[in-house]
């Protein structure tokens, strides 16, 4: 039987689970692998995952820009260099192949405990310099 501490952290973690919809509400498969590996790298506490995809320059429906709040008791004593090349390192195929930005919140229990939400990215500027008018 599980304890009411035990129990109340588990419904914690559950509503911190942000799962974001592409089309038709459903989870595309760069976002499920995202969660998956990152899941059995680093066991976290909480992971939240946003595709920002929507908010860029790519066709509906993409999955090539992401958030994410890892907190895992694996960070403890890592630098913040250190915790993203973890991060990093289980999605190495995912960098390597669609995604093409990943914002990465890698936290400890106690720092998340301190300021448990995901960030908020700054909006597109959309195109690229040639259409910004940049030399």
């Amino acid at each position: 039987m599980l304890s009411a501490e035990r129990a109340g952290h588990l419904l914690s973690m559950a509503g911190r689970a942000c799962l974001s919809r592409g089309t038709a509400g459903a989870i595309g498969p760069v976002e499920a692998a995202i969660r998956t590996k990152l899941e059995q790298a680093l066991k976290p506490e909480v992971l939240e995952l946003r595709n920002e995809s929507g908010g860029h320059a790519v066709p509906p429906g993409s999955e090539t820009h992401f958030r994410v709040a890892v907190v895992s008791s694996r960070f403890e004593g890592l630098s913040p260099l250190q915790r993203h090349r973890l991060v990093h390192a289980a999605l190495s195929e995912e960098l390597a192949g669609p995604v093409h930005a990943l914002a990465i919140q890698a936290q400890t229990p106690a720092q998340w405990k301190e300021n448990p939400q995901l960030d908020t990215s700054p909006p597109c500027l959309g195109g690229s310099k040639k259409t910004r008018g940049s030399p």
